[in-house]
Formats: structure tokens, sequence, C-alpha cells
């Protein structure tokens, strides 16, 4: 529950970042580490992911959202595709970029599949039942998806990257509006902390 607290705060709050004079890094710093959070959904390939058996061990960057999104989620899969799409095959090898989709009735494996190509091919697509994606959001601490009525119908649901270290927990979080520039500074700097090569 107390992570849950923290991170719904930083969901409501997420348009400033509280300045540090000590910190290195672009990403907001969370004031107590949570764990790396255990759910299960299904690829785009029809295979059961377990989160935190299958990305343990690496920098992790987990991002809710849907394809039919106008604005936020493509923005921010260009700005996370950028910079994945810099890396050598062994800092890639480091790392895994994990999308929930919010919108499973709409959003096939197809669909979901084809829309994070146009990213960055590495990035791992995940959906499941309404009540599954519900778990997984709860499980990492982000405000549950809320699906507006309607046939042409848009999804609110949580903004930021949230970012696991190979530490297994997460230290950091990105709010809406990092800048691609910010993401890849402090992504070198993410790979050597909290567990990382030294």
């Amino acid at each position: 529950m107390r992570r849950l607290a923290v991170l719904l705060g930083l969901t409501i709050g997420c348009a400033s970042r509280p300045g540090s004079a000590t910190s290195d890094l672009f990403a907001v710093s969370l004031p107590n580490a949570v764990g790396r959070p255990h759910f299960t959904l299904t690829t785009t390939a029809g295979a059961p992911f377990d989160f935190a058996q299958t990305t343990r061990g690496k920098l992790t960057y987990l991002f809710f959202g849907y394809t039919h999104c106008p604005d936020v989620c493509p923005a921010t899969m260009a700005n996370l595709g950028a910079v994945m799409n810099r890396l050598t095959a062994e800092e890639r090898t480091r790392l895994a970029v994990v999308f929930v989709t919010t919108d499973p009735a709409r959003d096939s494996a197809a669909t979901l599949e084809t829309w994070l190509d146009r990213f960055d091919r590495e990035t791992i697509g995940l959906t499941g039942s309404i009540d599954e994606v519900e778990r997984a959001e709860r499980a990492a601490g982000v405000a549950v998806a809320i699906r507006e009525p309607g046939e042409s119908y848009t999804v609110s649901h949580a903004a930021q990257i949230l970012v696991y270290s190979p530490d297994d927990s997460g230290h950091v979080v990105y709010p809406f509006g990092t800048r691609q520039a910010e993401l890849a500074d402090d992504l070198p700097k993410l790979l050597d902390r909290w567990g990382g090569r030294r």
C-alpha cells in the first residue's frame, strides 16, 4: 500500500520535477525504493510473460498505454525508442523495455506489435484481459486506467515511465514530457548504478 501511495502521488503531480542539487539524473527520484512488481501477462507472440522473473537483473523501462492514444503514448515511445536504437548490442542485452496495453479490446497482438515496431523492434508488448491489466497496474503502483464511454473512446492512464534498476528495485521514474536527450543522458548511469556493472 505504501508503494501505491508513493507512485499514485507521482502520477498526480508528475508535471514538475523536485530539484536536487546532488542528483546527476534527470529522472525523478523516489523517496523510497520500490520492488520490481510481480505480474504475468501475454506477449504479442501469445506466450506468458512473468514480468519480475523475465526482467530480473536488467535495467527495465515499464510503460502503460494504448495504440489509439493521440499524444502521450506515441511521444513517449518515440523518445524511448530513439534512445534504445542508438545502443550497442551489448548494452541492449542489459535492459528491457516493456509496454503494457491499457486497451486490450482494441489492441490485438498484431496491432500492438505493428505499432511498437514503429519505435523499437525489441520493445516487449504485453496484453491480457482487463482484469489482468488492472492487476498489473496495481502491482506497479500506478492508477488503474479509465476507459471513457463511446465508440471511439479514449483511455486515461498513468503517463510516467517506471524504471527498475539491476538490483530489481525502482529508484526513479520519468514523468511525461521528459526529453529524449534527458533519457539518453541518464541511461548509461542507470545501467551501471544500483547493482549494475562497475
